[in-house]
């Protein structure tokens, strides 16, 4: 198997683990801060971070501020949840979030994106939090309610996964994603934690 093949299935069985903070990433319509909402109901964390606030995308990118209302309406109270609206892309988004971060101490993150983008989020944040050297567990957490063959208002899921790989390797060329094989590593560094 290849590495980006490994980091695949391992970061698809990325088990969920409670954390300081849910981090909900702009894009995909709303299924995304409805995921964020479900996971705060359920306890893994005490506050959900929505990020992003690029308005050239509205057809499927919903800033973070227009996701509010979502969480509100599923039980979040408004004091559980931290808008981050500087950031205009993923990259922006792992700064802004892990300045945050820092901020308040926190040490854990679940990263909530849909099914195709998680692998570039995932390596976003870990090349970030690399940078900075910053020692955090990282948890995957995609959307469920983003099934493959639904549409996002740019394309169905399935038929987007290509294309984020790809975006992966533009990325990597410029220095602004983690690799697989660092994936890899960090994952396993991780499962060994307690």
């Amino acid at each position: 198997m290849s590495p980006r093949e490994i980091f695949i299935a391992m970061l698809g069985s990325d088990p969920l683990r409670k954390a300081d903070a849910i981090v909900v990433l702009e894009g995909d319509l709303l299924v995304r801060a409805e995921e964020g909402a479900r996971l705060y109901k359920e306890g893994w964390a005490p506050t959900v971070v929505l990020s992003g606030g690029d308005t050239s995308k509205l057809e499927y990118a919903v800033p973070a501020k227009e996701m509010m209302p979502t969480l509100r309406e599923r039980g979040v109270p408004k004091d559980a949840i931290v808008l981050e609206e500087r950031s205009r892309h993923t990259r922006d988004q792992a700064v802004e979030v892990l300045n945050i971060a820092k901020e308040r101490g926190w040490k854990s993150l679940i990263i909530v994106a849909s099914n195709y983008h998680q692998y570039r989020a995932f390596l976003t944040f870990l090349k970030r939090m690399y940078e900075e050297r910053l020692e955090l567990a990282l948890i995957n957490a995609p959307a469920r309610a983003a099934g493959w063959l639904g549409e996002t208002g740019h394309g169905r899921r399935i038929d987007l996964l290509p294309s984020e790989l790809q975006k992966i390797d533009e990325y990597a060329a410029k220095g602004h994603v983690a690799t697989y094989e660092e994936g890899i590593e960090y994952l396993i560094w991780k499962e060994s934690r307690p």
